[in-house]
C-alpha cells in the first residue's frame, strides 16, 4: 500500500461520521474496567490497559497518517 492510499484510508476511517464517538466509548469502557477491575485481578486490569492503549495507539497513528500527508510537500525549502 502507497503512502497516499494509507493515507486517504486513514481520512475515511476518520471521516466517519460516528468514529470519534464510538472509539471514545470504547476508551471509557477500558477505563472503567481497569477502575472497577477487582482488588486482586491484576490481570483483568492490565487486559483493560492494554486495550486503553490500542484504542490510543491506534487513534494516534490515523491522525499522524492524515497528518504526514498534509505536511508532505511542505518541507522547508532547500
Amino acid at each position: 500500500m502507497k503512502p497516499e492510499e494509507r493515507a486517504a484510508a486513514a481520512r475515511a476511517i476518520l471521516d466517519v461520521p460516528f468514529f470519534d464517538e464510538l472509539m471514545s466509548e470504547l476508551e471509557w469502557a477500558a477505563i472503567n474496567g481497569c477502575i472497577h477491575a477487582g482488588p486482586t485481578d491484576d490481570a483483568g486490569r492490565a487486559a483493560y490497559a492494554a486495550e486503553t492503549r490500542a484504542i490510543r495507539n491506534f487513534r494516534a497513528k490515523l491522525k499522524f497518517l492524515t497528518e504526514q500527508a498534509k505536511a508532505d510537500g511542505k518541507g522547508a525549502p532547500a
